[in-house]
């Protein structure tokens, strides 16, 4: 690994940038938290803490990325940190506490390896802007039969209605982790059949899932991946999960939520906006998150 110029950051500067972040976390996962331990639910602002697997207080440690020394007292506690170690000013020989990108990339290799391979491969695919958000509505497809998986929201056009939505369209879902959430009668309907193997092929930059899951990737490669894109891609993720749901099948009106009404013309047309400006934001994010990516190779 070529080794990167080394930033040092003593505790006036770094300690503010520890702080600011945990409140900009902390002002998502709080919320969270309070329902988790009243035993309420969200059906938008628990998906990130629920389908994701980084943990609250994973997400409020702020971490500076590579190449960047620490300096201070307050630094040595990341020496319990997974993936620091002590290291000192090339200049000055003063200690400080940096992220080990070496040992990183050693223990954290295929993981990486598939981070570059999903990023690269996205970005380079045209985008699929005639989805409309239907893998929501293929999830809940034949409900009476199946049930949904958000059994405390109702369907907006209840179940035979939500049949016909789907019944009426193509459908072209792209994204595995979506597909495997289908309604058994609803698989044959989508044109593609998504697998894990076949991730790499299929992932376009037009997908809401996919764009959702730069938040996925960023925290896989963190402490590589400086906190502030982590919560660049957290903040796009929520975003997108909202509209997610405003075009899915189900009312969410008694959760302030306005439908996008994505079985009219004027709906198709409102969701793929959105739908083409998430896709412009992200490719932002996975630009940098793919350099990340291609420093730790």
């Amino acid at each position: 690994m070529i080794p990167s110029p080394v930033r040092v950051m003593v505790p006036e500067a770094w300690l503010p940038l520890a702080a600011a972040h945990r409140s900009r976390s902390e002002r998502f996962s709080v919320p969270f938290v309070e329902r988790r331990n009243t035993g309420k639910r969200h059906p938008i602002e628990d998906f990130l803490f629920t389908y994701y697997t980084q943990k609250p207080g994973a997400l409020a440690r702020w971490h500076p990325g590579r190449g960047v020394l620490l300096t201070g007292g307050a630094a040595t506690e990341r020496l319990g940190w997974k993936y620091y170690g002590p290291d000192a000013d090339p200049d000055t020989g003063e200690p400080g506490v940096m992220f080990d990108a070496d040992a990183f990339a050693a223990a954290r290799g295929p993981a990486i390896d598939f981070a570059r391979i999903i990023l690269s491969g996205t970005a380079a695919r045209p985008g699929n802007f005639s989805c409309f958000g239907l893998h929501e509505w293929a999830m809940a497809y034949k409900s009476q039969e199946n049930g949904i998986r958000h059994e405390y929201l109702p369907l907006r056009l209840g179940s035979a209605g939500t049949d016909q939505v789907v019944e009426a369209h193509k459908i072209k879902c792209t994204h595995f982790d979506a597909y495997r959430f289908y309604a058994p009668q609803a698989i044959e309907l989508n044109e593609l059949r998504p697998t894990r193997e076949t991730q790499r092929e299929l992932e376009q930059p037009g997908c809401l899932h996919a764009n959702m899951d730069l938040y996925k990737w960023a925290y896989k490669l963190t402490p590589a991946v400086p906190s502030e894109l982590v919560m660049d891609c957290f903040e796009l993720a929520w975003e997108i999960r909202t509209m997610d749901m405003r075009a899915s099948p189900y009312d969410l009106s008694d959760w302030g939520h306005e439908a996008i009404r994505i079985e009219t013309p004027e709906g198709k047309a409102a969701y793929v906006r959105a739908q083409k400006d998430f896709a412009d934001r992200a490719s932002v994010l996975r630009s940098r998150l793919a350099v990340v990516a291609e420093a730790l190779a």
